[in-house]
C-alpha cells in the first residue's frame, strides 16, 4: 500500500511509471488500484466528464480482414452496408450530438482509406460546422499528409486512428495490414497539426503485458486522447467465441491505462454496456473521464437519458467543450 502512495505521488509529479513498475499494478488490490487511478484522474482531470458521439457515415464492406470487426467483407455479420452518406446527414447527426452535450462529433467511415472525392465531403460538413460549440473529429482510415492538412483547414479538430492492441498481438487480430501502417498514419495526423484519438479494445486475446505495452505505446506517440473499447463479440467474426473479460479485469486494465497515461482524455466506449452492465458508473473510480454516448458503428448505446442521469448521480458534470 505505502509503495502504491509513492507511486501515485511520483506519477501526479509528472514522473512516467515504467514498464516493471506498471505490471505490478496487477497484484495489487483491486480497491486500492482504483482509488489510486481515481485520485490521478481528479488531479489532472477534476471532475468533468467529456460525452463524445459518432456517426457511422460510411458502412461495411470493407476490404481488412480484422477479426473482430463486423463490417469486414471477410466475415458474414449482416451489418448494414452503405456508401458515404450526405453533408447534410452528417449536419444532422452533428447537431443531435450537440444538443445531447457531446464535446466531440466523430465522423467514421468503414474501409482502410477514403478517396479524395469523399474527404472532400468530410471537409464540407467540417466547415458547415463552424463556429459551433461542439469539436468535429474524423475517422477516416489510412491518409496521407496532405489530405490531414486538407481536413485540418475544414474545420476538423482531431483525427481518430485506433492502433487497436499492442504490436506484439497485432498479427493475430488482423493479416491485410501492418501496425506500422496504422502508427504511421498517427504520426502524419500529428504533423499536420491534428490533435491525434488512439486507443484501441480491450478483450482481443491479449495478454496483461501487452497491455501495458499497448499504453506505453500511446504514450511514446503522444496522442491527446485514448478511446478504450471492450470486445462485445459478434456472430460471424473469428472472435465470435472469445471470453468476455470479467468486469474486474476491465476495471483494473481502464486504471492502469489512467496510471501510464494520467493526463490524457480517456474515454470508455463501445463495449461498455454489455460487458460492464451495472458496474458502468465505476469507469470514473478506475480513472477514466469520457465516455462515447448514443450508438456505436453496428450497435446501439443505451438511452442518453441514462448516461446523463448516472453523471448527476456521481456528483460528477458535463465538460462543455
Amino acid at each position: 500500500m505505502t509503495s502504491l502512495r509513492r507511486l501515485t505521488s511520483a506519477i501526479i509529479s509528472g514522473k512516467p511509471i515504467g514498464p516493471a513498475a506498471a505490471m505490478t499494478l496487477w497484484s495489487v488490490g483491486f480497491y486500492e488500484l482504483l482509488q489510486a487511478a481515481d485520485q490521478v484522474r481528479r488531479h489532472f482531470k477534476g471532475e468533468r466528464v467529456n460525452f463524445c458521439s459518432i456517426i457511422n457515415a460510411r458502412s461495411g464492406v470493407c476490404g481488412e480482414d480484422c477479426h473482430y470487426c463486423a463490417q469486414s467483407a471477410h466475415h458474414s455479420t449482416g451489418a448494414a452496408v452503405y456508401p458515404l452518406v450526405s453533408e447534410a446527414t452528417i449536419l444532422q447527426h452533428l447537431v443531435a450530438a450537440e444538443a445531447a452535450g457531446a464535446r466531440c462529433f466523430g465522423i467514421v467511415t468503414s474501409g482502410r482509406s477514403l478517396a479524395d472525392d469523399d474527404v472532400s465531403v468530410v471537409c464540407a460538413a467540417a466547415a458547415r460546422a463552424g463556429g459551433r460549440k461542439i469539436r468535429v473529429s474524423a475517422s477516416l482510415g489510412e491518409l496521407d499528409e496532405t489530405a490531414l492538412r486538407r481536413l485540418k483547414a475544414s474545420g476538423v479538430r482531431c483525427f481518430h486512428h485506433n492502433l487497436e492492441t499492442a504490436e506484439s498481438h497485432f498479427s493475430r487480430i488482423c493479416t491485410t495490414h501492418r501496425y506500422g501502417d496504422r502508427v504511421a498514419t498517427v504520426r502524419a495526423a500529428k504533423s499536420a497539426g491534428l490533435e491525434v484519438c488512439s486507443g484501441g479494445i480491450l478483450g482481443l486475446g491479449e495478454s496483461r503485458e501487452q497491455r501495458v505495452e499497448f499504453a506505453m505505446t500511446l504514450r511514446d506517440l503522444a496522442v491527446d486522447s485514448v478511446p478504450l473499447n471492450i470486445l462485445n463479440p459478434v456472430k460471424g467474426t473469428p472472435f465470435e467465441n472469445l471470453p468476455r473479460l470479467s468486469c474486474e479485469e476491465i476495471l483494473r486494465s481502464i486504471a492502469l491505462f489512467r496510471l501510464i497515461l494520467p493526463d490524457r482524455d480517456i474515454s470508455v466506449c463501445g463495449g461498455r454496456e454489455a460487458n460492464l452492465r451495472d458496474l458502468q458508473s465505476r469507469i470514473f473510480h478506475a480513472g477514466a473521464n469520457g465516455m462515447m454516448v448514443g450508438g456505436y458503428l453496428t450497435t446501439p448505446g443505451r438511452p442518453l437519458e441514462q448516461d446523463i442521469q448516472m453523471i448527476k448521480d456521481l456528483g460528477l458534470e458535463l465538460n462543455p467543450g
